[in-house]
């Protein structure tokens, strides 16, 4: 089964969290919750979650997933976010990310000539970092998987799992 990270940081969206948490562990995976220092983190609308550990350790995984909410703006101020991201997307392992999430895919560098989407309101980001963006529930370009809102995270879900390792 494959290991997948989920970054947390404050004000995560708490749906876009716990959804593709939960689903991925149903299916079997290994699914590790990583922040950006801190044990506990709240979501939007207060939902806490206890992180397994932080970005800034060298964990190995097999994808990564983004969730969206105002963590994305936290995140993208970390150079070992963008790393991460950078090593992932170089090593053609999945990144998802949903949301406003597409802001640490911007602050990566990693969108120029790449399909994707994103919650409406970062779609010119996404854009001047170099993205084709498209407005549909998931977009998926290679080892890129992007959706728009929590109301996408069934297909998002259903996209990420079609890329992992079984």
């Amino acid at each position: 089964m494959a290991r997948i990270i989920i970054l947390v940081a404050q004000d995560f969206q708490d749906l876009e969290v716990l959804y593709p948490y939960h689903r991925l562990k149903e299916e079997g995976h290994d699914v590790l919750l990583l922040g950006m220092g801190e044990k506990t983190y709240k979501g939007k609308y207060g939902y806490p979650v206890q992180s397994d550990g932080d970005i800034l350790t060298d964990v190995q995984a097999d994808a990564i997933i983004i969730p969206g909410g105002w963590a994305p703006d936290f995140l993208r101020r970390s150079a070992q976010a963008i790393i991460l991201v950078q090593r992932m997307d170089k090593e053609k392992k999945p990144i998802a990310a949903i949301c406003h999430g597409g802001w640490l895919l911007c602050s990566a560098g990693i969108l120029k000539g790449r399909r994707a989407t994103s919650f409406f309101a970062i779609k010119d980001d996404m854009q001047n970092a170099g993205a084709d963006w498209v407005d549909k529930e998931v977009c998926v370009d290679k080892n890129l998987i992007t959706s728009r809102k929590p109301d996408d995270l069934g297909a998002f879900c259903k996209a990420i799992l079609a890329q992992l390792p079984k």
